[in-house]
């Protein structure tokens, strides 16, 4: 598919190095230097554009732009889009549609492992555009269409947000290895190990089978979730994204 890219930030570079495989891309922001250090980055062409000459009339975009100068970048793009794909957190569908022009709008929520191939993109809008939005986003990981704009902002403080979340765990694991006496390289090393062989357990078994697994009575792993319980780590991360979910709101 020919697609068009607007606004040349870090989801975009994201989004774009996963899907320049199978596309053929155009990269559309208001800064020209922006735009040529964009593309270098990338491995394939890209055409790029400048935002105030480029016309939208049947593209396909997607609209990776921070949700407050939505107004300010509609109001510079001229013509009809086909499809717009909206990453924007929190923006409406009835908003995009206020703001842009098309035929059909789609909300999408990916992550930063959109680059690897590997992001979690929660879908929903338009269903006549299900399938094609579907095999698109799949060109960059995993993707789940969901029936309402809500269950999309639900989404998003999960698997929007999520890489922030496990940054947050795998630096304090390492942390705590210092702490008793590891080099942080090998504390690092260590992290980066278990997150790699974590992402096939969780895969096929729940959590609760997991740690029922690892945890022998009277053990170490009972002692470290014992003190994990007693900070109430469970109930913080059931409130980030109770707190991330009332943020798009």
């Amino acid at each position: 598919m020919k697609l068009t890219i607007i606004g040349p930030g870090k989801m975009a570079l994201a989004l774009a190095k996963g899907l320049e495989k199978e596309h053929e891309l155009t990269i559309v922001g208001r800064n020209g230097e922006k735009l040529l250090e964009f593309t270098k980055q990338l491995s394939k062409h890209a055409k790029t554009a400048l935002l105030d000459q480029y016309n939208i009339d049947g593209q396909t975009i997607i609209l990776c732009v921070k949700p407050y100068v939505l107004e300010e970048v509609s109001s510079q793009l001229k013509g009809k889009a086909e499809t717009i794909y909206s990453v924007l957190a929190g923006t409406k569908i009835q908003q995009l549609q206020t703001s842009l022009k098309a035929n059909y709008y789609i909300r999408t929520m990916p992550n930063l492992a959109a680059e690897f191939f590997a992001s979690m993109t929660t879908l929903t809008g338009d269903r006549i555009k299900k399938e094609e939005a579907e095999q698109l986003f799949q060109s960059i990981g995993q993707t789940l269409w969901v029936e309402s704009e809500k269950e999309l902002d639900i989404a998003t403080a999960i698997a929007g947000s999520g890489p922030a979340y496990l940054a947050l765990v795998a630096e304090a694991l390492a942390d705590g290895g210092v702490k008793e006496g590891l080099k942080r390289s090998d504390a690092m090393q260590l992290v980066k190990g278990l997150f790699m062989g974590f992402a096939p357990l969780i895969q096929e078994n729940h959590p609760a089978l997991i740690k029922d697994g690892v945890m022998s009575p009277a053990g170490t792993t009972a002692a470290g979730y014992a003190a994990l319980e007693e900070k109430s780590t469970r109930d913080a991360f059931i409130k980030a994204v109770q707190a991330a979910f009332n943020k798009t709101k």
